[in-house]
């Protein structure tokens, strides 16, 4: 997939070298500036060809054209819900039991196929980039770039909430802050240990129904299992995660949903917030607990 990126100079950076402009004001990585002075016009101010030594005029129009990227990911046609579009990214409300890409077990059932089999009927073709990886299990907001610009601008630009049932009746607010590494003889499950990456979770009571808490969480780091293990290392496991200690008498998987998004549009400098409601098996938990009252 092409690109063409367009960038008018400001008097800020009148007489500044372009190499400082690229990277500060445009957010080009290193890696990505030397590629694009190898593509023929992959960089250009004003119709000409701009070198990184050479001096910027205020006003002129700095021109960047992303290489053509072809993706690698087997078409397939399925359901997916896309909740905003553009033509940097793309954000899909992943149902549960989806896995977000393929792997061994799964090379045709994925997120990903689903939304090349969209873009091939579309015309589109680009690499698929998820920039936050849902578990299978765990429903809610996934994030692709369609080109590499996007992906390294947001690496670490997006802001995400999730909502969580879990057992027992927590607290209003609390931070979990506490080293993420495997469980001995595990290559999946997680647990805490002084010697594990460093992880920090937030949550937010926003309810409690009899001995089940609704729970709203957000992180500052983002480990593999890290809401999961968290939870769960405070006597707190989510509901219908059997893996690490929740019951699934009220759902059958673990009730963890990506409900929410921000981030600075890192080409028109736009704030946009994405939200979605909880899916209908987590619902049902709010239903079945009213009942039981």
């Amino acid at each position: 997939m092409s690109e063409k990126l367009l960038y008018t100079v400001p008097k800020e950076y009148d007489g500044i070298k372009a190499i400082v402009f690229l990277k500060k004001h445009c957010g080009l990585s290193s890696r990505m500036i030397t590629q694009l002075k190898r593509e023929k016009n992959g960089i250009l101010m004003d119709g000409k060809i701009l070198r990184t030594v050479d001096f910027l005029k205020n006003g002129s129009v700095v021109e960047i054209n992303l290489p053509n990227e072809i993706s690698d990911i087997l078409p397939v046609k399925g359901n997916l819900e896309i909740v905003y579009e553009d033509e940097h990214i793309v954000i899909i409300n992943k149902p549960p039991y989806m896995p977000v890409h393929p792997v061994k077990q799964h090379q045709t059932d994925t997120l990903a196929n689903y939304l090349s089999y969209i873009n091939k009927q579309k015309g589109e073709d680009y690499v698929f980039r998820a920039l936050n990886r849902l578990d299978r299990n765990t429903s809610g907001l996934v994030f692709i770039a369609k080109d590499r610009f996007t992906a390294y601008a947001l690496k670490n630009g997006i802001s995400k909430t999730y909502l969580a049932f879990c057992h027992g009746k927590t607290k209003s607010y609390g931070t979990i802050s506490s080293p993420i590494g495997l469980k001995d003889e595990s290559k999946i499950v997680r647990c805490v240990r002084t010697d594990g990456a460093e992880a920090i979770t937030h949550f937010k009571t926003l309810e409690i129904f009899n001995n089940y808490s609704l729970l709203e969480l957000s992180l500052e780091t983002g480990r593999t299992h890290q809401i999961r293990c968290h939870m769960s290392s405070i006597g707190h496991p989510l509901l219908g995660d059997d893996l690490y200690g929740g019951e699934m008498a009220l759902i059958n998987r673990q009730a963890l949903h990506c409900n929410s998004m921000s981030f600075i549009h890192p080409v028109s400098g736009e704030k946009i917030i994405v939200k979605i409601p909880l899916p209908i098996d987590m619902l049902s938990i709010i239903q079945k607990c009213k009942k039981q009252d």
